[in-house]
């Protein structure tokens, strides 16, 4: 089956620099060519955080060797190549300079078309990808940078139902494992601890949980933690093993009960939507085993189907971002002009209104 359309992708938004080429068919179906990214882990690893001047100096060294060795993977050259898709945000404005400066340059020297991608669309896209699922669908998104409940209607169509009014879910386990002396990312080593702890040994908060609105809070349960540990200070490592438990407990019980409303609120809207209903998960957080079994227990329990990409699609990856290049070109949607910029912040629900709180600065933001 011969391909309709084939993307070049570029990803550069925070602490990974990938490249990709992914293929289109007629049919609506796609194939992944070649997938190459390059993790900064260990640049970051000492600072217990991603830092924005390494990272954008990590992209400038590493993409041009990445997109030739995604070509060289495809057995694609350039001509061949009938888009080029790089991520102009959110993220990390350094990196996305990066990115989306390369994309544009290729496309200038090879007259492709270019799509500058949200990397969010990226995120809510590739489960027609992996799993073929057709429109509307319910996407959770839970990384370090972004926790939020989006109704995917379409291609460039969707809105957010709820958000995090603080921390992201992915920042809390950072921060958790930080406070606690773990290494970083924190979210692996938040559940490597929990396997041999007690989740009952602590009562943690779950904030929000009854409230009708469909928001996320995790400072609240973060704070928590801090006073937790210094209660018992100095901490054994079966105290953090319980309080690691304990913490994921929480977030289990708190996601249960948000994600279930919104579950709920989509049977509602869509009464007669064909087939069966799809929660979607994306993001570095959805790797965590327990939360998937939260997850998936709460699909079950309301006839929704859990569709959960593999690990590698769920973080940052250029492969969601040609593919979102793909969706836009195959339902029409024109490309972008070589002037377009890089965008730090840039909702994807664009009409949502901003909350006070993690994502917004101050009251004008």
């Amino acid at each position: 089956m011969s391909a309709k359309l084939r993307i070049l992708g570029i990803e550069t938004s925070c602490d990974e620099t990938a490249a990709a080429v992914v293929s289109r068919f007629e049919d609506g179906t796609g194939r992944i060519e070649a997938d190459v990214v390059l993790s900064q882990l260990d640049e970051h690893s000492a600072y217990g955080g991603v830092v924005p001047e390494i990272a954008a100096r990590a992209h400038v060294e590493a993409l041009d060797s990445l997109i030739e060795e995604a070509l060289v993977r495809s057995g694609t050259t350039l001509d061949e190549i009938d888009a080029i898709a790089a991520t102009a945000g959110p993220g990390l404005i350094g990196g996305l300079i990066v990115g989306l400066m390369t994309g544009k340059a290729i496309a200038h020297a090879t007259g492709k078309p270019l799509y500058a991608v949200n990397h969010l669309e990226g995120h809510a896209l590739t489960a027609r990808l992996t799993d073929g699922l057709s429109f509307p669908y319910l996407m959770l998104l839970v990384s370090g940078g972004h926790t939020q409940l989006v109704l995917v209607r379409g291609v460039g169509d969707y809105e957010r139902w709820g958000t995090t009014i603080d921390d992201a879910l992915g920042e809390a386990f950072d921060k958790t494992a930080k406070l606690l002396g773990l290494p970083y990312p924190g979210g692996p080593a938040v559940e490597k601890a929990a396997a041999s702890g007690d989740a009952k040994r602590f009562n943690f908060p779950r904030p929000l949980v009854g409230e009708a609105r469909l928001d996320f809070s995790f400072s609240g349960l973060k704070t928590a933690v801090r006073q937790a540990a210094e209660g018992i200070a100095p901490v054994t490592d079966q105290d953090i093993s319980d309080i690691c438990a304990s913490f994921q407990r929480a977030i289990s019980r708190t996601l249960d009960d948000r994600i279930g409303r919104g579950l709920q609120r989509f049977l509602a809207e869509f009464p007669d939507r064909e087939g069966m209903p799809a929660l979607v998960v994306a993001g570095g957080v959805a790797a965590n085993q327990e939360l998937r079994r939260t997850l998936q227990s709460l699909c079950d329990r309301h006839g929704f189907r859990f569709v959960a990409p593999p690990h590698h699609l769920c973080t940052d990856n250029a492969v969601m971002i040609a593919w979102a290049g793909l969706e836009r070109m195959g339902t029409g949607l024109p490309s972008d002009t070589l002037d377009v910029q890089p965008r730090s912040r840039w909702p994807l629900d664009a009409g949502a209104q901003a909350v006070i709180g993690h994502g917004k600065r101050g009251a004008k933001a």
